[in-house]
C-alpha cells in the first residue's frame, strides 16, 4: 500500500491507508490509545484499541512512546460532533489503527519537540538541530524558504534570465571582508579562497553574452558574526547587461511585491511605489542609510520598503588611515568625475549604487558597474594600489574587459536575512537548516575540528 500523507485523510473517511510518521505524543485512556501521528504536512490522531488490532501489533504498542517511527495501516473515520477538533487541518477525522510496526525507536530527546515554549539554549538546539528542525514553528520557517525560493527563480526564469553556477573556490582578492582560504595540496604555499559573492565571475558572464544571469548562491565571509549575519548565507544574485539603474530597481520591485501577494498575502506593504531616499537625506533625517520607516512598528506584518540611492563613492577608514569604497570597486560612477579620482580628490564623488531596505534591515543591494578597464584601473590606483597588486589581483577581470564588454549592473538579496524578517523571526539563524553558532562553531558537526598530521603534511602545512 502506498505511504497516504497525514492531510490527506480528511477527504478519505472509509477508506483504508497507509500512515508512516513520528509519534508526536501518546495518551493512555484506560484500555484505550491515543496517538498523534506527525509527518511535515501535520499531525493527525491515531485511536489504538488492543481489540481492534492483531496480537504483534497490540504487544508493540505497550512500548510506543514519543518520537517512535510507526507505520500504522487502519480506516480513516469522522469523529464524533464533540471531538472535533477545528484547529487542526486534520481535526474532523480520526484514524482506526488495524496494524502497527515500529520502523525505529527513539530515546528520550534532549528537549521537548512538542512544547515549543519551554525553548532549549542555542547550543543545546544547535546540537541536536535533526531534533530542533521537528518543531513546528521551523519545519513552517524552512517550506516557506523553499517556497519563498521556487518563486524567485520561477519569476526571473519567465523573464529569460539563465540559472549559471560560479565556482566555490576561487581567488583571494580584497572585495571588502575577510576570506576563508583553502590550502592547495597540488601548489603548496598556495590558496584558494571562498566566494564572498560571485561578483567577478557574474560581471565576466556579461562580457560572455549571457545578458541575464541569476543564481541561489552560497557566500562566505571570516567576519565577526551577529542576530543577522552569518559566515556562509545564501544570496539571491541578478546581473544584466544593458540596463540602467531604473532598470534593475523596476526589476527589483516588482519581483518582491508579487513574491508578497503570492507567497505571504497576510503581510501588507507599507507603500508601493517604494520609496526613494538619497544617502545624504538618510542620514540627516534618520542618521541610518537603513531607516526603519513602519508608521506602526508593532504591528509585525506590515513592510516598509525603501530604496536608499546616491551613496558616495569612496569613505575615508579612519582606522587604516586610507580610503576605500563604500560597496565594491566595480560600481560605475559620475562619469565626470574621472579627472578627480585621478587627482585623489574622492571626497564627494555619487556611485550608481543602490541598497533595498525593509523595517531597518538591508536586505539588498547593488550597482551599475563600471565597464571602462581603464576607468577601473583608476579607481584601484585611488586606493592605494599598485599596477603589479593590479594585475595580480584583477588581472583576470581587466584582460576579460579588453574583448568587448557590455554595460551591466545588478543586485543581491540576503535571502536568510529577507526571510528573517518577513517570517518575524529575531535571527536568521531560525531559517537557516544547519547554522552556525554566533561565535561561529557548529556543535552538530563539532566544527572547526583538528586534522591529522597526516593531512597537514600532506598539505605542507605546520600548526604554529
Amino acid at each position: 500500500m502506498t505511504r497516504t500523507k497525514t492531510i490527506e485523510t480528511s477527504s478519505l473517511v472509509g477508506q483504508e491507508v497507509l500512515i508512516k510518521a513520528w509519534v508526536q505524543a501518546r495518551r493512555n485512556m484506560g484500555k484505550i490509545v491515543f496517538l498523534d501521528l506527525r509527518d511535515r504536512f501535520g499531525i493527525l490522531q491515531v485511536v489504538a484499541v488492543p481489540s481492534e488490532l492483531d496480537a504483534e501489533s497490540a504487544e508493540l504498542l505497550k512500548d510506543i512512546r514519543s518520537e517512535f517511527v510507526l507505520a500504522i495501516t487502519g480506516v480513516v473515520q469522522a469523529r464524533g460532533a464533540k471531538q472535533i477538533n477545528k484547529d487542526m487541518p486534520t481535526g474532523g477525522v480520526e484514524l482506526l489503527a488495524k496494524k502497527i510496526e515500529i520502523l525505529s525507536s527513539a530515546e528520550t530527546p534532549p528537549f521537548e519537540i512538542d512544547n515549543e515554549e519551554r525553548q532549549a539554549n542555542e547550543e543545546l538546539r544547535l546540537k541536536y538541530r535533526y531534533l530542533d528542525l521537528r518543531h513546528a514553528r521551523l519545519q513552517t520557517n524552512i517550506i516557506l524558504r523553499h517556497k519563498v525560493i521556487n518563486f524567485l527563480r520561477s519569476e526571473l526564469y519567465k523573464q529569460d534570465f539563465l540559472e549559471i553556477e560560479t565556482p566555490y573556490i576561487s581567488k583571494s582578492t580584497p572585495e571588502g571582508a575577510r576570506d576563508f582560504l583553502v590550502p592547495s595540496r597540488n601548489y603548496p604555499g598556495k590558496f584558494y579562497a571562498l566566494p564572498q559573492s560571485p561578483q567577478q565571475y557574474k560581471q565576466m558572464l556579461m562580457v560572455a553574452g549571457f545578458d541575464k544571469y541569476c543564481q541561489i548562491v552560497r557566500c562566505f565571509r571570516d567576519e565577526d558574526q551577529r542576530g543577522d549575519r552569518q559566515a556562509e548565507f545564501t544570496q539571491l544574485d541578478i546581473e544584466q547587461s544593458f540596463v540602467k539603474q531604473e532598470d534593475i530597481l523596476v526589476l527589483t520591485e516588482k519581483l518582491i511585491i508579487d513574491l508578497i501577494r503570492e507567497i505571504l498575502p497576510n503581510k501588507k506593504i507599507q507603500q508601493t511605489p517604494f520609496p526613494r531616499i538619497s544617502f545624504p537625506e538618510a542620514m540627516s533625517k534618520y542618521n541610518s542609510d537603513k531607516p526603519d520607516l513602519r508608521k506602526n512598528k508593532n504591528d509585525p506584518n506590515e513592510l516598509a520598503f525603501a530604496w536608499v540611492v546616491d551613496f558616495p563613492m569612496f569613505e575615508y577608514k579612519e582606522g587604516d588611515k586610507r580610503w576605500g569604497v563604500v560597496h565594491h570597486p566595480f560600481t560605475a560612477f559620475d562619469p565626470n568625475k574621472i579627472m578627480a579620482v585621478e587627482k585623489g580628490d574622492l571626497k564627494d564623488i555619487k556611485a550608481l549604487q543602490y541598497d533595498l531596505i525593509l523595517n531597518g534591515s538591508e536586505v539588498a543591494g547593488g550597482s551599475i558597474r563600471t565597464h571602462d578597464p581603464e576607468v577601473l584601473k583608476k579607481v584601484f590606483k585611488a586606493l592605494g594600489h599598485s599596477d603589479k597588486e593590479i594585475q595580480s589581483q584583477f588581472g583576470h577581470l581587466m584582460e576579460a574587459f579588453k574583448y568587448g564588454v557590455p554595460p551591466h549592473g545588478g543586485i543581491a538579496f540576503g535571502l536568510d536575512r529577507l526571510l528573517m524578517i518577513l517570517v518575524g523571526e529575531q535571527s536568521i539563524k531560525e531559517v537557516i537548516a544547519f547554522p552556525k553558532t554566533t561565535d561561529n562553531r557548529d556543535p552538530l558537526m563539532d566544527s572547526p575540528s583538528e586534522i591529522s598530521k597526516e593531512q597537514l603534511d600532506e598539505l605542507k602545512l605546520k600548526k604554529v
